[in-house]
């Protein structure tokens, strides 16, 4: 049986994290408390610039298959209804303290056999778990902006992560079409695997910039061009703040 997955937050990656579930077959619910969010939410999955309308037209979906993922994608102002899932992936802000509050509200409502994962880009998922009573089932799933196009899937397994939490969640990641690669969790220094890295290129860039010697647009369209990335350093940071127009 096919899991339902609950999304919490409806921003530029919740909205897009519950795009891609619905696609891949899932029943989705994103949850935010915020009606506005969900609204824009909506607008970003079926007209935004990596929707399901802009998939049509490229030639990755059918229009009965955008039609059929959007019938599966439910947004709604309910915590409980998200929470009542498989598998809830958290996609809040990126504040440990907050993230903190929302997994023992998760431990609380969710049923006892959830999955809850976070798409933190770097916060220890060991503190997320130790709000819980589930630390078995509590893992880190980090993903790249936007959400419907990047293959990454960084899957943050702490000492206490079962392998059955680890096989479902990598299984689920692969049907959505990503690569899952499970790396450990770390309290040593913030940004797992992937933003480790990429932190470092971009105060490299940084300065580059503050040399004189490129502009960040010249930046940007260097490192597309050269390594074939979709987007520049900068172009990467602004689009993962604020969307991809």
């Amino acid at each position: 049986m096919s899991l339902k997955i609950g999304v919490l937050g409806a921003g530029v990656m919740g909205a897009g994290i519950a795009q891609v579930t619905a696609v891949a077959g899932y029943e989705t619910c994103c949850y935010d408390l915020a009606p506005e969010a969900l609204t824009a939410a909506l607008e970003h999955v079926t007209t935004g610039r990596y929707g399901l309308d802009s998939g049509v037209t490229r030639g990755k979906l059918t229009r009965d298959e955008a039609d059929a993922s959007l019938t599966r994608l439910n947004f709604t102002e309910s915590f409980d209804e998200a929470a009542n899932t498989d598998l809830v992936i958290e996609a809040v802000p990126e504040r440990l303290d907050l993230k903190i509050r929302v997994f023992r509200d998760l431990d609380r409502v969710a049923p006892a056999a959830t999955i809850l994962a976070s798409n933190s880009s770097g916060l220890p998922i060991q503190a997320l778990a130790a709000a819980t009573d589930r630390p078995e089932r509590v893992i880190g799933w980090h993903w790249a902006s936007p959400a419907p196009v990047m293959k990454l899937a960084e899957i943050v397994a702490t000492r206490d992560t079962a392998a059955a939490t680890i096989q479902t969640v990598s299984e689920v990641a692969t049907r959505c079409g990503k690569h899952p690669i499970v790396v450990r969790d770390t309290a040593m220094a913030w940004g797992f695997v992937a933003n480790r890295v990429y932190f470092a290129m971009v105060a490299e860039a940084q300065k580059v910039v503050n040399e004189g010697i490129a502009t960040a647009d010249e930046v940007d369209q260097l490192m597309v061009d050269c390594f074939r990335w979709p987007a520049g350093p900068f172009g990467m940071v602004s689009g993962a703040g604020s969307g991809w127009s």
